[in-house]
């Protein structure tokens, strides 16, 4: 059993609009239908859970019904933080679902997740027991303290950016939860950094500049573009 769990319990203050990010409407869509719709879509996607902003429940299953989301069977309320958030729905689905079952947790407002990054985001964790999309880093990274002048950099060669999805065994994540919970870390969103703090080794899928992830209003604009990009025909 595979089960997408989408995180969209942020209230998106960095968009400075009324309605959380997930929610703003993009040629007449909510943004977070373009990532259901993404697993909706995928073949090896068995279920599809939500992690959802509190008092939004209710919408967000009218627009599952209303966009023929099918493989929507749970919404969970977030917590105050990404990793509680994810915590919570780890619990959930812990109740109806085996410990050897797989997650793949995606942010909710990554809307252009492509069937290729899901696809070997499975190949990847069936080969090494964990995947976590990432990216080169492209350019030179400075450490700066005080972000006005430094004379470090990072080979960008042995850098790269993350971004979701991460996909383990459920057993995995929920012990590495526990195990957080227990020793008082309470406020790291990104899966893998959780791993990391427990010196378990990430093992990294495909990713792509074109999953980005919505978080201003400069973001929206680049979404909206590459929804209506098409390649010349000369681009190979």
């Amino acid at each position: 059993m595979n089960i997408a769990l989408l995180t969209a319990a942020g209230s998106g203050t960095r968009t400075h609009q009324d309605l959380p990010k997930q929610f703003i409407h993009v040629n007449n869509k909510p943004i977070i239908i373009y990532t259901l719709e993404a697993f909706q879509k995928h073949p090896n996607i068995d279920v599809i859970e939500v992690v959802i902003l509190k008092g939004w429940t209710e919408v967000l299953w009218a627009y599952a019904k209303q966009f023929n989301i099918t493989k929507l069977k749970h919404v969970v309320e977030g917590g105050s933080t990404g990793q509680e958030s994810i915590y919570n729905g780890l619990k959930e689905i812990e109740k109806y679902y085996d410990e050897q079952d797989v997650v793949m947790i995606h942010d909710g407002n990554r809307p252009l997740v492509s069937q290729d990054i899901i696809t070997d985001s499975l190949v990847t964790y069936q080969e090494h027991g964990c995947a976590v999309a990432a990216i080169p880093c492209t350019e030179v990274v400075f450490i700066s303290e005080g972000r006005e002048a430094s004379n470090t950099s990072i080979p960008r060669e042995n850098l790269l950016r993350t971004q979701t999805p991460h996909t383990y065994k459920l057993k995995d994540i929920l012990n590495v939860h526990k195990d957080a919970k227990q020793i008082g870390i309470s406020n790291t969103a990104a899966s893998c950094s959780l791993f990391e703090k427990f010196g378990i080794k990430s093992y990294f899928s495909l990713g792509s500049e074109k999953n980005l992830k919505i978080t201003t209003v400069e973001d929206i604009e680049i979404f909206k573009a590459l929804l209506s990009a098409n390649n010349d025909e000369w681009i190979k």
